[in-house]
């Protein structure tokens, strides 16, 4: 799932996406300050452009800064920060010195107060921002002058320096405003290499170069983003020449390999895709269905044959290029069908004659839910539904809007995605701690254990990397003990961008790719070869 990232889906048939698209394409230009407008397409939408309400947060939104940034391998970097902050010796004080002379969108000065201000907005009770719990160990914030910011910690949070990639906003543009409902929301202000000129919902947002960018003025004169939520409609507007760039699924992205204009980028990342199986389901409760599932499933046909090759078999939240990677927790990938049945033959499942298995009197069956837009999603779905099938488990695939999908979530199963090539205390202290139960896409099968809350906590509030790195082993382990989720796959993404392009430069990506953190994460420094 993207978190906080739109559930709409837009509400027409293939057919007529295509006719609204003949006369709203957005196009490519050639004119205009540093060599014209680009156009990316993608599937995802955001709910807002703020990143209080959790837009952007790790960086590369093209609209706002943080105090630091990500290079291209994913280091920390200055950014509004004019060097990376210093922390204590007990860890629980940073402090950071702000770069002179950035100005907003609006032309009005960025200062310390409103880093202070956002910041404050994430941890005011009243701003509906689910970043709050990824905050809960900062008690204060505050600025000294106008050119220094310190933050004061409850506890030593060995990541905090990540958490500051944060885009900072305007103080005087959200002060007294009700920052759920502003207009802010739609129309931000920020520092980052573009401004936001227009945004069209469910079709385009558009982006002008920020031409007084403290970072230097962008090589192109704006970005329009395509929101396009069908595969399969994305991919044919892409062999239409609509756009510059598409986030593709990637057995549609092998169909532009070899084919001239076009080049694919296969982009390593830390995005998994698995079933969340809720424990308000009385047979996904069950662990020996849980392990029958966990066997049965085919991991490396799906890399083979869904993914094209472009991924790998995930067995953990944590990916395996992560140095708190747990290697004892890495099952087999291909599907082992005597294991399964032996773990339903002695929970007391027994074949039906239909060759469904019962236990009292109830069938081991349950439905399973995929966003319907989502072609992978689809894919691995049917895959889990005829694996399952094989040792006598009945799963009925589900395609749904993400409107029709929340409500279920805590009863009916989910193809899920997550994850971060970042700290594992992101995503995962949310995803799976008690504490998150039930609240909507956190932790949305209620999964609870005191052994996995005690090491998420022990890893996010220890500095030492010898103690988190033992936390996060004791996490893995008890996750693949009680398999709350049956992990399928690692992604890469996949993109296909014309040719003539340079400056496209892949890093490895977090789940969320849509209009921040894509391969469109430096794209103020890509130009169109003449």
């Amino acid at each position: 799932m993207r978190t906080r990232v739109s559930r709409r889906v837009t509400a027409v048939a293939v057919a007529g996406v295509l006719a609204v698209a003949a006369c709203s394409s957005p196009t490519t230009t050639s004119t205009g300050a540093g060599g014209g407008t680009l156009v990316v397409a993608t599937a995802g939408e955001p709910d807002a452009l703020n990143p209080v309400l959790n837009f952007g947060v790790d960086g590369g939104s093209l609209i706002f800064d943080g105090l630091v940034a990500r290079d291209a391998r994913n280091e920390l970097v200055p950014a509004l920060a004019r060097e990376l902050p210093t922390v204590s010796a007990d860890g629980r004080t940073v402090t950071a010195k702000l770069r002179e002379g950035v100005l907003f969108h609006d032309g009005s000065p960025f200062t310390a107060q409103d880093v202070v201000f956002t910041y404050q907005a994430v941890l005011d009770p009243k701003v509906d921002s689910t970043l709050r719990s990824d905050l809960d160990m900062l008690a204060s914030v505050a600025a000294p002058d106008p050119s220094t910011v310190v933050f004061t910690l409850k506890y030593a949070y060995a990541p905090f320096a990540q958490r500051l990639a944060l885009g900072i906003v305007p103080a005087k543009a959200l002060t007294g405003q009700d920052i759920n409902k502003a207009e802010f929301n739609r129309k931000p202000v920020g520092t980052g290499p573009y401004r936001v000129t227009s945004w069209t919902p469910g079709d385009r947002l558009v982006l002008a170069a920020n031409e007084s960018y403290w970072g230097g003025r962008p090589a192109n004169s704006g970005v329009v983003v395509a929101f396009v939520a069908d595969d399969n409609v994305r991919a044919q507007r892409m062999r239409a020449g609509e756009f510059d760039a598409a986030e593709l699924a990637p057995k549609l992205a092998t169909g532009f390999d070899g084919q001239a204009g076009y080049r694919v980028q296969r982009v390593p990342t830390a995005d998994y895709r698995g079933v969340m199986l809720p424990m308000g389901n009385p047979v996904t409760a069950d662990l020996a269905v849980r392990r029958a599932l966990n066997a049965a499933v085919d991991r490396a046909a799906m890399v083979t044959g869904l993914l094209g090759g472009a991924g790998e078999p995930a067995f953990g939240p944590v990916p395996p290029t992560s140095e708190f990677a747990e290697p004892s927790i890495v099952g087999r990938p291909a599907a082992d069908p005597a294991a399964a049945t032996a773990a339903l033959d002695a929970a007391g499942w027994k074949p039906g004659p239909d060759g469904i298995r019962v236990r009292d009197g109830r069938q081991a069956a349950f439905a399973l839910m995929y966003p319907a837009t989502d072609s992978l999603r689809k894919e691995l779905a049917l895959a889990v539904t005829a694996d399952a099938k094989k040792v006598g488990i009945k799963i009925t695939p589900e395609g749904l809007t993400w409107d029709a999908i929340t409500p279920r979530m805590k009863s009916d199963a989910l193809v899920m995605g997550y994850g971060t090539p970042y700290d594992p205390d992101f995503v995962t202290y949310k995803l799976f701690g008690s504490a998150f139960a039930g609240q909507g896409f956190f932790n949305p099968g209620s999964y609870r254990s005191p052994v996995a809350d005690r090491a998420l906590q022990d890893g996010r509030a220890n500095a030492d990397p010898a103690a988190r790195k033992a936390a996060y082993a004791t996490f893995q382990k008890q996750l693949a003990t009680d398999m709350p989720w049956v992990f399928l796959t690692y992604l890469q993404h996949t993109y296909v961008v014309k040719d003539g392009l340079a400056g496209v430069t892949p890093r490895v990506e977090p789940h969320e790719h849509d209009v921040a953190n894509s391969l469109w994460w430096n794209i103020h420094t890509w130009t169109r070869k003449s």
